[in-house]
């Protein structure tokens, strides 16, 4: 009776033992394959995604600096007068309207010649602001009619083109980025082997504004009113 029962014990416990090994094996097989499945899943490829597109400026500004020099207060005053009502009739027959010009400051100084006499100069500045764009640029080709016309420009007084727009432009550029990142992370999956899934992560970057044609010598890029916005973005796509 005894030897019986000895026996249905070793046989329950070699049973466990089974049950026991066969659980830790099939255990492993879960967690290894769970391992892999989670390298699987944490493949990735970042690849940068470029979008680029020609625009025009929609804001045109064109600070105007003249001055005028003499020994009488009265007469230099009546002289830069007669400079503003030449610039104010320029604009007038390029066809724009009054409020497109605006004083942007003045200035008086006085000081003694090399004679040791009293000298006194003023200084105005006008300022064209439009969004004629092609207008601003017919002004500009014609700056030298004021000069035949005694009016004499000086340093500073350039027309400065800007592109005010660019939240109009930036989601459809950022899906254009995203989608030349994309084309990057296929080409690199076809060529290891694997597929592309979805994204990961991404970073947008910063949009850039250029001449179109690239900086010239002796111009900026502000000085053109065709611009190229550039936006670069960075994007982590998984790999399946």
């Amino acid at each position: 009776m005894q030897s019986r029962l000895f026996d249905n014990r070793a046989l329950a416990l070699l049973i466990a033992a089974g049950v026991l090994a066969i659980g830790m094996i099939v255990g492993g097989y879960l967690l290894g394959n769970g391992l892999v499945r989670a390298r699987l899943a944490d493949r990735s490829v970042t690849v940068r995604g470029l979008a680029e597109r020609d625009v025009t400026a929609d804001l045109a500004v064109w600070t105007l600096n003249y001055s005028k020099q003499g020994e009488d207060l009265g007469q230099v005053q009546a002289s830069i007068d007669r400079d503003t009502a030449t610039i104010e009739a320029f604009f007038r027959a390029l066809g724009f309207p009054a409020d497109a010009l605006s004083p942007a400051g003045a200035g008086v100084s006085q000081g003694y010649n090399n004679l040791g006499q009293a000298n006194v100069t003023i200084s105005q500045r006008l300022q064209l602001r439009t969004t004629e764009i092609a207008k601003a640029r017919a002004a500009v080709a014609r700056q030298f009619e004021l000069v035949r016309r005694g009016v004499v420009l000086q340093e500073g007084s350039g027309m400065v083109y800007s592109f005010t727009r660019l939240n109009d432009v930036k989601p459809a550029m950022v899906a254009e980025a995203t989608k030349d990142a994309r084309a990057s992370a296929e080409q690199f999956a076809n060529d290891s082997g694997t597929s592309v899934g979805g994204i990961k992560s991404a970073t947008q970057g910063y949009f850039s504004i250029e001449a179109r044609d690239g900086e010239q010598p002796g111009y900026g890029v502000a000085d053109s009113p065709f611009k190229k916005v550039r936006v670069v973005t960075t994007v982590d796509f998984y790999l399946k």
